[in-house]
């Protein structure tokens, strides 16, 4: 038979023969799928049970594994189920079939006290493997530059200068707009705000303190951290699947040396070189709508602002800049070096590199307003 598939049931004394007929293939997926849950159900209607299948005409890859999958499922609750009449042609299908093994149970248990405690003990001891790791890297990066100092012939130059143009140079156009914008935003609604109590002209001062202190290098860190950070990790991830890594170690290189070294050194270059464009371009724009909203002329916009501000707030903000450079590209190269062989790996960790490098930013952000607050600066 050439036609549609079929799998008829056919009593045999105490037995139970289930012919297979037609064309078992993933054309007729539906089909078959629909045939074979049916059978599924026969369990214990009849302590034998024979799958005839010398009536089939067509069988692929998606027929022998249903075919199969009713052995399995018929055995599994105690009926002698047996495949007979197969071909030659196909024997050898439904052998390999058979060898996959089956996945295994998953065994879902009710919620209680006791495993959430210990969803919560596996918890902290991530966070702890995690900064085991960070500082690991640290550690080797350290390593690697002492290294680099002691003989300046192995620095890869040409590589620093590659990834300083990628995270410095191409970043700019970005970094200045959204530092712009948001220096717009904050200058408009401090007038805003200001204005209920005739104090337009102070609108100065918080943007120069926020936008120099915190605002600017903060949303530059966190920006470099998603565009920059998650480069790291996809590019690291890639090489890693592609056992890129293992061959640099094959060959006698180092890959903190050759690969890590060169993108921190441009991140710890450009963040702060991004962070002062950032902070201009935020200035530039609060003055402008200060000047446009609030009717500030340019002139006392700047003389407010010479005031308002030292050259302390400018060094706190410069003083963040690298340290949090440094955290984003160890943070990114843990992930990426922790990617395994599959491409669901990549993406997770390059999610977690993004996530683990704004955090990490932030929290890096609260611990130097507590040390500056500390020592009056």
């Amino acid at each position: 038979m050439n036609g549609d598939p079929t799998l008829e049931r056919i009593a045999q004394g105490n037995g139970l023969a289930l012919c297979a007929a037609g064309s078992w293939t993933a054309r007729f997926a539906p089909v078959l799928e629909q045939m074979v849950a049916d059978a599924e159900k026969l369990v214990g209607s009849r302590p034998n049970i024979f799958i005839d299948v010398s009536q089939v005409s067509k069988l692929d890859t998606f027929g022998a594994w249903l075919i199969e999958r009713l052995r399995r499922s018929l055995s599994q609750s105690g009926v002698e189920a047996k495949i007979a009449g197969l071909s030659a042609n196909y024997s050898s299908l439904v052998d390999e079939v058979r060898r996959v093994k089956a996945g295994p149970v998953v065994e879902t248990s009710a919620v209680t006290i006791s495993g959430m405690l210990e969803q919560i003990g596996r918890s902290v001891a991530g966070i702890g493997g995690t900064l085991v790791g960070l500082i690991d890297m640290l550690g080797a990066v350290l390593a690697a530059a002492g290294r680099v100092l002691i003989h300046p012939r192995g620095f890869r130059l040409t590589s620093t200068v590659h990834h300083m143009e990628q995270v410095c140079w191409r970043a700019v156009p970005i970094v200045v707009l959204i530092t712009f914008l948001i220096g717009c935003i904050i200058s408009q609604q401090g007038i805003f705000h200001f204005r209920k109590f005739g104090a337009d002209i102070f609108v100065v001062d918080m943007l120069g303190v926020l936008v120099l202190r915190e605002i600017g290098v903060l949303l530059v860190a966190i920006m470099v951290a998603g565009r920059s950070g998650s480069a790291y990790t996809a590019e690291l991830g890639s090489m890693k699947m592609r056992e890129e890594i293992d061959a640099l170690r094959t060959m006698g290189f180092d890959p903190i040396e050759v690969l890590i070294l060169p993108r921190m050194l441009a991140l710890v270059l450009a963040l702060p070189i991004l962070a002062f464009l950032g902070a201009m371009a935020a200035l530039y724009g609060g003055g402008l709508v200060a000047w446009l909203y609030g009717g500030v002329d340019p002139e006392a916009f700047l003389l407010r602002l010479r005031d308002a501000i030292s050259i302390d707030h400018f060094i706190v903000g410069i003083i963040k800049a690298p340290v949090m450079a440094a955290v984003i590209g160890i943070v990114a190269c843990v992930e990426g070096l922790a990617v395994q062989g599959s491409a669901e790996s990549l993406g997770q960790h390059t999610t977690s590199s993004v996530v683990k490098g704004i955090f990490f930013v932030i929290v890096m952000d609260g611990v130097f307003a507590i040390f500056f607050a500390s020592i009056g600066m």
